[in-house]
């Protein structure tokens, strides 16, 4: 599989305005803590890119005693995240090889990030490792396999075919996940609607998905001249469109 390079898109992720949107309270923190007597608790934001979560759920938690921690891959996305958010415990570093203790987290969130590990079944170690017993693991992801008629794939055909290199299907995860002695509820959230394309001109030119940066050039331009000829020739076109979300929440027994 190919891998995104952070380091070309780290400065414009952010102007995808559903990198802010899309960011939401997480609940099932607020259930961990609500069920579980600890005085205190380890927070983990695995692949935590510019730390739009990790500002979000900071502020939303600051009455609790929670260690933020967040890990990334790429150092120029943690610049990002340094600069939103000042009570987090940032580290540089691989999901398939963690430098954290055994037994260290009670909750590690992993959103819009699993397909990006290039070890998936050493990442699921490593998470299994690090958390506590009882400890959650939810991750959060696209589910590919169940939105082939996504906009993207719709304009650049051949970024499904990337992406299925990437993505494991909901079938797999829930197996592995289970291998490792994780309790597992997965649950997937479908959608299929009409879109005006005007709509999504923005963020294809902005090209921060990662999908879009590993196509080639060629088909990259060919995608956006169909989608900017389409708007031209009928400012209210639309087409349909598929989105499928994978919210996974996973206990370590």
């Amino acid at each position: 599989m190919k891998v995104t390079d952070y380091s070309k898109i780290a400065d414009k992720y952010d102007q995808n305005p559903f990198r802010i949107k899309e960011v939401q309270f997480d609940h099932d923190i607020k259930e961990y803590i609500e069920k579980t007597a600890k005085p205190s608790f380890h927070i983990l934001d695995l692949a935590c890119g510019t730390g739009n979560y990790l500002k979000k759920q900071v502020k939303a938690f600051k009455d609790e005693r929670i260690y933020w921690h967040g890990l990334d891959a790429s150092e120029e996305m943690l610049k990002k995240a340094k600069g939103k958010v000042n009570e987090v415990s940032f580290t540089h570093g691989f999901a398939e090889e963690m430098p954290y203790k055994s037994g260290t987290f009670d909750f590690i969130s992993n959103n819009y990030a699993f397909h990006h590990f290039t070890k998936k079944d050493q990442a699921l170690d490593e998470i299994h490792r690090i958390l506590v017993k009882n400890g959650i693991y939810k991750l959060h992801n696209i589910a590919i396999q169940d939105m082939p008629q996504w906009w993207v794939y719709h304009y650049f055909p051949s970024a499904y075919e990337e992406d299925r290199k990437r993505y494991w299907d909901k079938n797999l995860i829930f197996k592995e996940l289970l291998k490792r002695e994780f309790e597992v509820n997965l649950k997937i959230a479908y959608r299929m609607e009409e879109v005006k394309v005007a709509d999504y001109l923005v963020y294809a030119e902005n090209r921060d998905i990662s999908v879009l940066t590993l196509i080639s050039d060629e088909e990259y331009r060919v995608g956006l001249e169909k989608m900017k000829a389409d708007v031209k020739n009928n400012p209210n076109i639309k087409i349909v469109n598929e989105f499928a979300e994978m919210f996974c929440i996973a206990k370590k027994v």
